[in-house]
């Protein structure tokens, strides 16, 4: 601070630019990680990227079951839940310490 209690606005706009750079960098890094989720022990697999773009779903041959399509299609919703809880959590874990719990949507 500066005699009389005011802010350098120059070294404030620095760090400003200085952290969205490295929010930048950070989202994208997330974007290019893949995050996977699974459901009923493994049956289902789902990927995300850190981003919660979904990529694939993956099914085991077993689960597939004329008979029973209800219960694939929720394993099919859980795998992808979790897929999507996993990124969040890296997503948390990124970018965090960049924005200080600051509670930015979207980030």
């Amino acid at each position: 601070m500066r005699p009389g209690g005011q802010p350098n606005m120059q070294q404030l706009m620095k760090q400003a630019q200085k952290m969205q750079q490295q929010l930048a960098v950070a989202q994208a890094e997330l974007a290019e990680t893949e995050v996977s989720g699974t459901a009923g022990g493994g049956l289902v697999t789902a990927r995300v990227t850190g981003g919660s773009e979904l990529l694939s779903v993956t099914l085991d041959p077993s689960v597939v079951d004329p008979e029973d399509v209800e219960t694939l299609q929720d394993l099919v919703v859980a795998a992808i839940r979790d897929a999507s809880h996993n990124a969040r959590q890296l997503s948390e874990a990124k970018l965090g310490p960049l924005t200080g719990g600051l509670g930015i949507p979207g980030l």
